[in-house]
């Protein structure tokens, strides 16, 4: 078989006011991501790790921040268009391993139902997918709760 592995990483500056969703799940806390998008980190992590897999360029050079036509969007629909660009090749997801880095909120609670909503999104089995969460221990721009950050790896193989 043909396998392909893909790596993605992605950060955005968290702000008060903002909304505040990760892996698809609108988690509440006080801050959330300032982004052109809803700014989803996991998502586009893992797009560019989708991309990344096939030499197919990055989630801005796709869907630019440049652009009204995605302003506000909804990143999921980025992930379905990304993961669309993997099987017009002829490839297909084996798993992917990801890990949010946050300092706050807490978001245990919230990985399962990450988990799904990404396996709905890509028709995948939910146990492809595998999201960690760990803090800085407060060190940088993550520790003093400025950023949040997002670290992914994907494997793809050839459809049979």
């Amino acid at each position: 078989m043909d396998f392909r592995i893909g790596q993605g990483f992605d950060v955005h500056q968290l702000a008060e006011g903002e909304s505040f969703i990760i892996g698809g799940i609108d988690i509440p806390h006080s801050k959330g991501t300032v982004a052109h998008s809803d700014g989803d980190v996991l998502i586009h992590a893992i797009c560019d790790a989708l991309l990344g897999s096939l030499n197919l360029r990055d989630i801005g050079y796709h869907f630019p921040d440049t652009s009204n036509q995605f302003k506000n969007i909804d990143s999921k629909i980025l992930l379905k268009e990304s993961y669309q660009l993997v099987k017009d090749k002829g490839y297909e997801l084996v798993n992917i391993d990801s890990t949010i880095c946050l300092q706050k909120p807490k978001i245990k609670d919230y990985i399962e139902p990450m988990k799904q909503s990404l396996a709905q999104v890509l028709e995948v089995d939910v146990d492809r997918i595998s999201i960690k969460a760990t803090t800085t221990e407060k060190l940088g721009f993550v520790g003093r709760e400025e950023g949040i950050s997002a670290q992914v790896a994907v494997l793809v193989r050839k459809s049979v």
